[in-house]
């Protein structure tokens, strides 16, 4: 098996509208992929397609090895699926309901005895273990989602949303967890809070309209970022001079500011074209200027994602945006 995940011309109409429009990327063993793009690109419709909820309009698609089509049983033995909205019995108690779910996917004896009691130590579910899950919190119902998902130990997680609910301490325990989980598993992971995507996975499929518009290294992605890069500066002169020169230099394409005092602080934008720190600390220095803060923020994983599915693919979708 070269791959877990094989997608080949995935397509998925409604009628008209095309929710997944000619998807073809690959997924290798023990990767964890980033699978972003805005509501409506079709990010849950193909990771239903791949978890076997929905048939595709065309194209193949291929977990370990086996066609989700004609083999879905076989597939679904190898995949542990997180729906954004987790489906749970509210009546049942939660290790009542492991139990239960183990049952469906053939687990018995001591050796699903084992797995529920891992499986709710790495979720954080002690505690609640003998409690009803209709009196949950969402984060603790988002929990038993995740830890069922892994309860038959299969090769491939899809996480669609797997934080949704949870607050800062729980989201940094999950994303402790996710990434630890790269040893024993593929993982496939939908989110939007993009920072945790970007210290979680090491490579990102970004996808909007139903087709793939990057593809590659999360680190290589916003290294290779072009266009607009952001400079937040503080400085005590006269305004009348300072904006003026900012905005005449090359490659200054906004310029905001706002003023404290006798301090300007004042935000650019620039084309990419070259950096202007140098050319204003020249400035600075001749027209007597005080500098106390200038510095370029680091791009991020969000700066890719704004600039792809909001503009269209730029160079870095040029450079990288192939099938993965």
């Amino acid at each position: 098996m070269d791959n877990m995940i094989e997608v080949s011309h995935l397509t998925k109409t409604y009628g008209p509208y095309r929710a997944v429009n000619d998807l073809s990327f690959t997924v290798a063993p023990g990767e964890i992929v980033g699978f972003l793009g805005p509501n409506g690109a079709g990010k849950t419709t193909t990771m239903r397609i791949l978890a076997t909820y929905l048939s595709a309009s065309s194209g193949d698609v291929r977990i370990a090895g086996q066609d989700v089509f004609s083999n879905p049983l076989q597939v679904r033995q190898q995949i542990g699926y997180l729906p954004e909205n987790v489906p749970l019995y509210d009546e049942m108690r939660v290790l009542e309901y492991f139990k239960y779910r183990g049952h469906l996917k053939g687990m018995r004896g001591r050796h699903l005895h084992a797995r529920i009691n891992e499986c709710m130590d790495a979720c954080g579910l002690e505690q609640v273990r003998q409690k009803i899950i209709g009196r949950l919190s969402k984060g603790f119902r988002q929990r038993v989602g995740l830890a069922d998902a892994l309860l038959h130990e299969p090769g491939l997680l899809i996480l669609d949303e797997p934080t949704v609910g949870l607050d800062p301490n729980q989201i940094r325990d999950i994303r402790h967890f996710i990434k630890g989980l790269g040893r024993k598993h593929t993982v496939l992971l939908s989110s939007h809070i993009l920072s945790e995507v970007e210290m979680i996975c090491e490579r990102v499929i970004i996808i909007d309209q139903g087709r793939i518009v990057v593809a590659g290294e999360t680190r290589n992605l916003v290294a290779n970022l072009k266009g607009r890069s952001h400079i937040s500066l503080e400085v005590k002169g006269d305004l009348d001079d300072v904006l003026p020169a900012l905005t005449s230099m090359e490659g200054v394409a906004i310029v905001k500011h706002r003023s404290e005092g006798e301090w300007h602080c004042i935000d650019c934008e620039t084309d990419g074209t070259g950096d202007i720190c140098p050319n204003f600390f020249v400035e600075a220095a001749r027209r007597g200027w005080v500098i106390r803060e200038m510095h370029t923020a680091s791009r991020k994983l969000e700066d890719v994602f704004v600039a792809l599915t909001r503009n269209g693919a730029s160079d870095v979708g040029r450079r990288e945006g192939k099938p993965a």
